[in-house]
């Protein structure tokens, strides 16, 4: 791990934690005998969350056919596993701040690549529909704890993306020894998830699949790496869309042996569903 790397990620007086009342559910689910109303009081301990809690549930994108006004319904209806990954996102949300159109862009592209993860792995059963909502969410947060750390900085790797036409993994390298990959895994580490979650952030862009041991990463890298690749095509997060993104040619596809046409499909599938919560996931 990088020295200087190391270093900044240590400065905890500026790096954001996760919100105490993810940290409270993810420990209450890990208890077999939690109960609905348990975790419903937890939600409710803070109001922003259990608004959002609610609102996410009530998304064309669940499914539920009626409305949802409790959290206690809530919880029942959509299950433990998903109402963990629904507050870490409405929580980590702040995370995202100071508010401005940098961190804007950031979260949509974040919770939309949550989003694009979890269809993915509904539709080819290829990882845990939570986990990879949870790798998608997070596969960025190593760009925002950098923005945190120093604007400026950050500022003028934006700069060399929109003036020069090239990627931020490339406009990266000229400012940083390290790149947001790392930075995220670090601190998705640091926030105690598990380390399957780690290592798929760490693999996003179109990762070298064939070379990880463990066919379960592998799979999960491939979903998040796809998920960010969906994100990008759409222009969801950024300025312009990269429509001449070939994603039926990348080692992801390769490794879920999906078709164009079945790309296609899924591609479509994400940008309804996107569309139309829209302003409930990113407003």
């Amino acid at each position: 791990m990088n020295k200087e790397l190391e270093t900044a990620i240590m400065q905890a007086a500026d790096l954001p934690t996760i919100p105490v009342v993810a940290l409270k559910v993810m420990k209450l689910i890990e208890n077999e005998n939690a109960t609905a109303d348990e975790l419903a009081k937890v939600v409710a301990s803070d109001p922003a969350v259990a608004a959002r809690v609610l609102k996410i549930s009530n998304s064309s994108f669940y499914g539920c056919q009626r409305q949802i006004q409790t959290l206690s319904s809530a919880i029942v209806i959509l299950g433990f596993s998903t109402l963990r990954s629904l507050v870490v996102a409405a929580s980590v949300k702040q995370v995202y701040k100071p508010y401005g159109l940098t961190e804007k862009m950031l979260w949509e592209h974040s919770f939309a690549a949550g989003l694009a993860a979890r269809i993915l792995a509904h539709d080819t059963r290829a990882a845990n529909e939570e986990e990879a909502f949870l790798a998608g969410l997070f596969h960025d947060i190593g760009k925002i704890i950098m923005n945190t750390l120093d604007r400026d900085k950050f500022q003028e790797v934006m700069q060399h993306v929109y003036n020069e036409g090239i990627s931020f993994e490339e406009a990266e390298k000229t400012i940083y020894p390290f790149t947001h990959e790392e930075v995220g895994a670090y601190v998705v580490k640091k926030w105690n998830f598990p380390e399957i979650l780690t290592k798929a952030i760490l693999q996003h862009h179109d990762p070298e699949l064939d070379s990880i041991d463990d066919p379960a990463l592998a799979r999960l890298s491939a979903v998040t790496a796809l998920a960010d690749m969906f994100c990008k095509k759409l222009g969801i997060g950024s300025r312009t869309p990269e429509e001449d993104l070939d994603i039926p040619g990348s080692r992801a596809a390769a490794m879920l042996s999906l078709s164009g046409d079945k790309i296609t499909g899924l591609l479509n599938t994400f940008a309804d569903a996107f569309e139309k919560d829209r302003a409930l996931f990113v407003g």
